[in-house]
């Protein structure tokens, strides 16, 4: 089996005979409308859709043979198609903005024979994009007898990577772009009557009235139940498409095809872009991880955008308020370039997503989608927030062995010396709430980068939220943290509270543990624990 990894051109993947999951169904119905827009996150093939549409709207029925759009398309019409692609050139200035768009527009002017509209005081050809690109869509349609469509790719490209970076200049470009775009888009709604289908493409959804004011509201189904699977691969997908690959996975690792599956799941799958939680695998990691038959972290890896980077790094423990929470849906669609609120960015991003909905209240649970995701993002804001060249591979393998062993005391010794290595300049000086909340989200971060236990932060129970669970296999450690406190009043609280009620059927050990930080030391000062199993305890 061939694997297109980073082919977007539907053309060739047709034609050189890779691995395809046919979304065609999809494609017909989507081309029945009029104009879209849909959010997906990077590698997720937008770009493939669009090339897809484009192959179908020029007619291009040899490269649907065998496909499902085969048996639902008769006719086969060649209409005009005008493509943008945001993600070619350097467009982070209005100069290289503006030249890559008027080229565009020169390129099908030239394919069509068709007249560039001209500056009619100085005779020259118009550098005014929205009248240009209007005068062309009149033109295609007057040219070929049939309207015009239009496909944008990463129409957010030239906004992203000057979003919050702190630099005026880049503030005054970003809007300059901004308008620039919204002159472009604005021809959708003059030019209406010449178009037979428009569809953008990008990860965020801005403002509407900052951005798409001046045109027909597009359609937008990022959160359609109809196309939640337009993008990324089903479980179906997964277990159809690509069951030989699995078998061949399973053997590689040693596992049983079950299991293979159920580690893809956890890994890759646990993306829901609608409210009936369609499950979605994330594309450009399980293609990655048959074609090296190994898993990493294939996605994440392949590139954190800079802007999630600066607005995560503005409000970093905003992450642990943000995850496990309801939120209607005005909330995290629309985005305003406004770090005080991350959660659009880092939603629409994909590092959160749906995993719940109520529809009695219309509101939806976000939640990291899977472990790809939850344990990259938690490193990079580890790395970033403690400003670490990256964990000693030994410090995490050692408190990871000590944690599967219930050796409380190494713990203890490990956390305490990584703390009182941190600068001092880092810690927080300005109130207690400022200091207690850096020690906690700190702690978390360190209990997160350990990747194979499960971790709750905040952990809602019967009677209050437990600050910090960490479950292993043969263990469970609930931790209550004082600032400039006693270990003692810590340990207490867990008690008075009955947080470890939740774990009394569990057969695992039970590890209750008081920690007091010291905002002078910037470590722990004081460490006091109980342990519980069945009926037996002890405290130390």
């Amino acid at each position: 089996m061939r694997y297109p990894i980073g082919i977007q051109s539907f053309e060739k993947i047709r034609n050189g005979g890779y691995v395809y999951v046919d979304k065609t169904d999809l494609v017909y119905e989507l081309a029945k409308g009029s104009i879209y827009f849909l959010s997906r996150p990077r590698r997720f093939g937008k770009s493939l859709l669009i090339s897809t549409l484009k192959a179908y709207f020029e007619g291009r029925r040899d490269l649907f043979e065998g496909l499902k759009i085969i048996d639902l398309e008769q006719e086969w019409r060649h209409y005009p198609v005008v493509s943008f692609d945001f993600n070619l050139g350097e467009k982070e200035n209005a100069k290289g903005l503006r030249s890559y768009i008027l080229s565009v527009i020169a390129k099908y002017e030239g394919q069509y024979a068709i007249s560039p509209l001209k500056d009619e005081e100085s005779n020259e050809i118009s550098s005014d994009v929205s009248l240009r690109f209007n005068h062309l869509i009149e033109e295609l349609h007057q040219v070929t007898g049939h309207p015009v469509v239009v496909l944008v790719d990463e129409y957010d490209k030239p906004l992203l990577d000057l979003i919050d970076t702190g630099e005026a200049a880049d503030e005054k470009q970003m809007e300059s772009n901004r308008q620039l775009l919204k002159n472009l888009f604005s021809v959708f709604k003059a030019a209406d009557a010449h178009l037979r289908f428009v569809l953008l493409t990008g990860v965020t959804k801005f403002s509407q009235v900052t951005m798409f004011s001046g045109l027909n509201q597009p359609d937008d189904i990022s959160l359609s139940n109809r196309y939640d699977t337009l993008l990324g691969i089903t479980e179906q997908e997964l277990h159809t498409v690509f069951a030989e690959p699995i078998r061949e996975l399973a053997n590689s690792l040693g596992k049983s095809e079950g299991d293979t599956k159920e580690l893809l799941k956890k890994r890759y799958d646990g993306y829901h872009f609608s409210k009936r939680m369609k499950d979605v695998y994330n594309p450009f990691s399980i293609l990655n991880t048959f074609i090296n038959l190994d898993m990493r972290d294939y996605w994440f890896s392949s590139g954190t955008p800079s802007y999630l980077v600066r607005l995560l790094g503005n409000t970093p423990e905003d992450i642990m308020q943000y995850t496990g929470k309801k939120y209607t849906e005005q909330l995290f669609i629309d985005y305003k370039a406004d770090s005080a609120m991350p959660l659009p960015m880092i939603f629409q991003a994909g590092y959160l997503t749906i995993k719940g909905y109520d529809k009695d209240f219309n509101t939806y649970l976000l939640d990291y989608p899977n472990n790809e995701v939850k344990q990259g993002l938690i490193t990079l804001l580890a790395n970033d927030y403690l400003q670490l060249k990256g964990l000693a591979v030994s410090w995490v393998q050692r408190i990871v062995t000590a944690m599967r062993d219930g050796d409380l005391e190494q713990v203890r010794k490990l956390l305490t010396a990584f703390l009182a290595e941190t600068p001092y300049s880092m810690r927080p000086k300005k109130d207690k709430k400022d200091r207690e909340l850096y020690f906690h989200y700190t702690f978390y971060l360190l209990m997160r980068l350990i990747s194979c236990y499960t971790v709750y932060t905040e952990k809602q129970l019967s009677e209050g939220r437990a600050d910090c669970i960490v479950e292993t296999q043969d263990y469970v450690y609930i931790f209550e943290f004082k600032l400039d406190g006693t270990a003692d009043e810590a340990l207490q609280q867990i008690e008075d509270r009955g947080y470890a009620k939740a774990y009394e059927a569990d057969s695992r050990y039970i590890y209750k543990i008081g920690v007091s930080f010291s905002s002078k030391t910037g470590t722990i000062e004081d460490w006091r624990y109980g342990l519980t199993q069945t009926d037996t305890e002890s405290e130390k």
